[in-house]
């Protein structure tokens, strides 16, 4: 009780944790302008509400309705009113915001985020970080250029638990890695998204505002907003939504930046609506040495593997499954005897090689769950300190990109060898040409 009397220590005592991240001088605080505040928007603009020198001075959305709810959440936290814009370039060039947070359909997101760097904004962009290979390597240089602390959405970098799976693997406890996998698997069928008519969009103002650089086509709802993640325009579907952050953590793991060759099969052979991406896939890329692999499945909901885990790495001396919420190491069982050939004169031979098999490594479990919230902090602390984020540019970019080029091996039917220094493909004149896609006017990358 020597520096705090009774009553300020019970007052103290009483402040809640969230309470007291609201205490903040106003030097500390960060002031964050959200371009898209729907589905993801609004599950970031959480993540960063937790810090009270995390400060919501501006918003812009096609919905006013996701606005309202963005706008309510900063105000029931104390935050004086966001600023409204309905053009996110205005957003951009008010100089009171010291970052910017991308949120909105994955073709926006180079325009944006590039233009943020280069009136001098720092930038938390949601993944995948872009639409395709050349916007990310754009992205890449604006950051560089500019010098711009980014922080790409791949929020599972931030989870402690995760770091030290990473951490785990990348020791050689697994041994020699031969093959990661990740899954992800969801029944839609037989409905899907429904078979929406094309027709006049409610708003003709809105839907040109969607668009924006993607080609100009007949208004159709399944889209525009959430659904927009099942048509190529604007998305690089599930291989790039959810299979990102299995790449991001598969290649981690493996310390791997990029891979050497990449193919892909599959189609629509199931769900019968208007997508266009497929409701089964399977992506395999070589990263030089270790297969890795990537199973989309929309039909079909059973489990990809015994422990009922998104991804999956088989090394030599054991097997590490991780989810979401959890990951844990089944070892080998492991032996120094030769292979036995079969024979009838022989079965001894044959009948004592398994039981001499013996772990070399012990089992491992560890529990977490990766939220937005670290993910958001790692960025308001690195805007302070200058330093690498946890998932800066680059490391999305890599990330991305492995996803991206999966698409083209999909489109073109082929196997393609991947020049990650070029970021060509070494073995196909068509497939460099889907690296990028031409901005509807007036639309262009500065």
């Amino acid at each position: 009780m020597s520096v705090l009397n009774r009553r300020n220590f019970a007052k103290a005592s009483a402040m809640t944790a969230l309470s007291y991240s609201q205490i903040q001088g106003a030097n500390d605080r960060v002031m964050l302008g959200y371009i898209g505040v729907g589905n993801r928007g609004d599950q970031v603009h959480d993540g960063f509400l937790e810090y009270g020198d995390a400060r919501t001075a501006a918003l812009c959305d096609l919905k006013s309705s996701y606005m309202d709810l963005a706008e309510k959440k900063a105000k029931d936290r104390g935050h004086d009113t966001p600023k409204r814009h309905a053009d996110w370039r205005k957003l951009i060039e008010d100089k009171t915001l010291d970052a910017v947070v991308i949120a909105t359909p994955d073709h926006w997101h180079a325009l944006q985020m590039i233009e943020a760097c280069n009136a001098g904004k720092d930038v938390y962009c949601e993944k995948p970080l872009s639409l395709t290979v050349y916007e990310g390597r754009k992205m890449v240089e604006a950051a560089e250029r500019n010098k711009r602390v980014v922080q790409v959405g791949i929020h599972r970098r931030s989870a402690k638990f995760l770091q030290e799976a990473a951490a785990y693997v990348q020791s050689g406890e697994l041994g020699t890695i031969t093959l990661a996998q990740g899954w992800h698997l969801t029944n839609e069928w037989p409905t899907g998204l429904g078979a929406a008519p094309e027709g006049p969009p409610p708003s003709e103002a809105e839907w040109e505002a969607w668009l924006g650089p993607a080609p100009k086509v007949p208004y159709n709802r399944n889209r525009m907003y959430y659904n927009f993640r099942w048509f190529y325009n604007y998305s690089g579907g599930q291989v790039t939504n959810f299979g990102v952050h299995y790449v991001d953590m598969l290649r981690w793991c493996l310390g791997k930046d990029a891979p050497k060759a990449v193919t892909v099969m599959g189609g629509n052979y199931a769900i019968k609506d208007n997508r266009e991406i497929p409701d089964t896939l399977q992506a395999t890329w070589d990263y030089d040495g270790v297969m890795m692999v990537f199973t989309q499945i929309n039909a079909n909901a059973a489990p990809g593997n015994a422990q009922k885990t998104e991804m999956m790495i088989r090394g030599t001396k054991g097997t590490m499954y991780l989810n979401l919420d959890r990951w844990e190491v089944v070892p080998e069982g492991v032996t120094d005897l030769p292979l036995p050939q079969r024979t009838p004169v022989d079965r001894t031979s044959e009948k004592s090689y398994h039981p001499s098999r013996k772990p070399v490594i012990e089992a491992r479990k560890m529990t977490g769950y990766p939220t937005a919230q670290p993910h958001a902090r790692n960025f308001l602390d690195c805007m302070k300190s200058r330093a690498k984020c946890n998932c800066d540019v680059l490391t999305g970019h890599l990330s991305t990109s492995a996803t991206l080029i999966a698409n083209i091996s999909y489109h073109t039917k082929s196997y393609l060898e991947w020049d990650s220094k070029a970021e060509r493909f070494s073995n196909n004149a068509a497939a460099n040409r889907m690296l990028s896609y031409k901005y509807r006017a007036p639309y262009h990358l500065p």
